[in-house]
């Protein structure tokens, strides 16, 4: 199992994101070993990232040539874009032991043929 908080943080922080970036580490341990304490904690930085990308972030975007070229060096050095990803299905299935995917799965209910709405009255 891979220690958390990571301690190759490369990159200094600012100090006001850097206190942030403590408090996030010191929330995800306090849950540690609870799966939906640390899953309301992603859906939240998820919430965050998303918010801050679809309005300060995207009016921010560089206009010219010069800040386009900054915020491109940038992300060479520091690393790429922010991306949240969402965990697969099958990486979250793969840690329940004796799992019988197919009793689990099993197609109970209607074929897609047999799954249609009813036909309007005419």
């Amino acid at each position: 199992m891979a220690h958390y908080p990571p301690t190759d943080r490369s990159s200094p922080l600012p100090e006001d994101l850097d206190q942030l970036s403590q408090r996030i580490d010191q929330a995800a341990i306090k849950r540690q070993g609870h799966s939906t304490d640390l899953l309301a904690l992603l859906r939240l930085l998820e919430k965050h990232h998303r918010d801050i990308c679809e309005t300060l972030f995207y009016d921010a975007l560089p206009d010219n040539r010069q800040h386009l070229y900054a915020m491109l060096r940038d992300i060479e050095i520091n690393g790429g874009w922010p991306y949240i990803q969402r965990m697969k299905l099958q990486a979250l299935l793969a840690n329940i032991p004796d799992l019988d995917l197919e009793a689990t799965f099993s197609r109970s209910g209607p074929s897609l043929e047999e799954d249609k709405f009813p036909a309007r009255d005419a």
